[in-house]
């Protein structure tokens, strides 16, 4: 049976499973190599049976466990040309590591993998989506507005990690934000906020989507219940009903092995 398993997610890691227990792939890998190898234990999957890894950018909290990764694994890892060169220019990543350019898809016995472009303040970030058997699921993170590709990117995918980053009112609020962080999150090049996430999603529900999961949540600016709350107000608005239309959630900021069966 299918599964997305939100490792973590959150403004201090991000790491998503896609896949059946002990086979899969990863979207980014945000949190610590060991935290990563404990939660794939919770769906029993070890690293080798990971057939690859996808990066969206190459901000920290999407990549922290890449440097162990690639010296303790073999796995394929796939991002843009623009994140390659990014990543590279750290020195932290070998030249010849196994980074290959995502530009022209993905595809294995088991696997269909392509990325769509987003809106974020690094080299060149993507989001990706995923064909598994008979199921489609996107994770989409990190993006200041929907661009017209990830909408025709994201159109039927039935499952969909969305980007929920901050209430508006408590990022206004935050007296521990100076003015140009706030631009920053709140501008083109920044993240989504509960509004914005909440007016793609009816969007989304109108071409397939059934099950929504809200990631990439702050933990300064935002709040699980207020997120969920904002996006399945604005569904129910458009005549949905929970649970009979649609099913929604938050990802957790580190998992404690809740995973959705498709």
């Amino acid at each position: 049976m299918s599964r997305i398993f939100p490792i973590c997610s959150s403004s201090d890691g991000n790491s998503t499973f896609i896949g059946t227990r002990g086979h899969g792939i990863l979207i980014d890998a945000g949190c610590s190599f060991r935290a990563l190898k404990n939660a794939l234990s919770l769906v029993d999957t070890g690293f080798d049976e990971i057939e690859a890894v996808f990066i969206t950018h190459e901000h920290i909290d999407h990549i922290r466990a890449l440097e162990q990764m690639i010296k303790h694994t073999k796995l394929p890892i796939f991002a843009s040309g623009g994140t390659i060169e990014a990543l590279k220019s750290t020195g932290k990543i070998p030249e010849t590591s196994r980074l290959y350019d995502i530009k022209d898809g993905y595809k294995s016995a088991a696997f269909e993998v392509a990325a769509f472009p987003t809106s974020h303040d690094s080299a060149q970030s993507v989001g990706y989506t995923v064909r598994f058997g008979k199921e489609s699921f996107a994770v989409c993170t990190d993006t200041g507005y929907i661009t017209k590709e990830t909408e025709t990117a994201l159109k039927g995918c039935k499952t969909v990690l969305l980007e929920s980053n901050y209430d508006e009112e408590m990022l206004r609020k935050n007296l521990n934000y100076p003015p140009e962080l706030k631009r920053r999150i709140s501008g083109k090049f920044g993240h989504l906020s509960n509004g914005d996430c909440a007016e793609f999603a009816e969007k989304l529900l109108k071409n397939g989507t059934r099950n929504f999961i809200l990631g990439h949540l702050s933990r300064e600016n935002n709040t699980p219940s207020t997120a969920k709350s904002r996006t399945e107000q604005g569904l129910s608005k458009s005549g949905a009903v929970v649970e009979r239309d649609f099913t929604i959630c938050t990802a957790p900021v580190m998992t404690t092995g809740e995973f959705i069966c498709i």
